[in-house]
């Protein structure tokens, strides 16, 4: 499924998001990655066997304009 140079990080590794994206839904919100990775604009992510991972943003208060 991969065309990229390097080895497809495989979906259970802290590095699965670096995968190729095969498909990608910006008006959606969502691409699909070489490894079945489903990677969302939030950063969130949908692993091949159903788990979902939350977003890994490290959200602090102060520093968005009002």
């Amino acid at each position: 499924m991969c065309v990229h140079p390097t080895p497809c990080p495989d979906p259970s590794s802290e590095a699965r998001d670096l995968a190729a994206v095969v498909s990608s839904h910006p008006e959606q919100g969502w691409s699909l990655l070489c490894n079945g990775v489903v990677l969302f604009d939030d950063d969130g992510e949908l692993l091949p066997d159903g788990r979902a991972v939350p977003d890994h943003h490290e959200w602090r208060t102060g520093l968005v304009p009002a």
